[in-house]
């Protein structure tokens, strides 16, 4: 069955995301702010906090003071680390909208960081038909749970969709709760990958 609608991934995806930007004034480099990363277990902090967790609560796991200030902060500096969008996934989108594709979109976010997120893509909130988001939900890709979720809500089967992500673990998700599914890696491949659908 050919898939006649599109769900995105966000991060990676549609926007960069560069989390050691969120202590770009506290740290001289960014080797610095990477340590400090490594030293709160910081990629795994974040994944609970796609999951539902409190930034703050996870802040007071960590035994320094000042790292868990730095971590407590990281919500209110959230904006600095997605300021740039990935080149020309957003032209696609643009295209597949003109197009009358349906657009959805599930995605890892903190339901903390997800209105700092908006700051500086607003439009993030405005070009899916249907958003899941990880955070509010509480339940993170690749979880078969998150895909029929957003199946639900948007009243499609898992057939109908071609789901894109840049993480391979999660379009392996998306493929076993019966999506189509494309791993991104590049504006050009993924409008390659669309064409070859019949969607662009």
């Amino acid at each position: 069955m050919t898939p006649s609608v599109v769900v995105f991934d966000i991060g990676g995806v549609l926007v960069d995301w560069q989390p050691h930007l969120a202590w770009s004034d506290e740290f001289a480099s960014q080797a610095e702010a990477e340590a400090f990363m490594q030293r709160s277990d910081f990629i795994a902090r974040n994944l609970r906090g796609d999951a539902g967790e409190r930034f703050s609560d996870m802040a007071l796991e960590l035994d320094d003071p000042e790292d868990q200030r730095r971590f407590a902060a990281y919500v209110a500096n959230f904006a600095q680390t997605v300021r740039h969008a990935v080149p020309g996934t957003w032209e696609l989108v643009d295209r597949l909208k003109q197009r009358g594709v349906p657009i959805h979109g599930i995605t890892n976010w903190s339901a903390e960081t997800w209105p700092e997120g908006l700051k500086s893509h607003p439009r993030l909130g405005e070009i899916f038909g249907t958003l899941v988001i990880s955070g509010v939900e509480k339940i993170i890709k690749p979880d078969a749970r998150i895909f029929e979720m957003l199946c639900a809500r948007a009243g499609v089967l898992p057939a109908d969709c071609v789901f894109i992500d840049d993480s391979l673990k999660n379009v392996e998700g998306a493929r076993a709760a019966g999506m189509d599914a494309i791993h991104f890696t590049s504006a050009d491949a993924l409008e390659q990958a669309l064409q070859e659908r019949g969607l662009l």
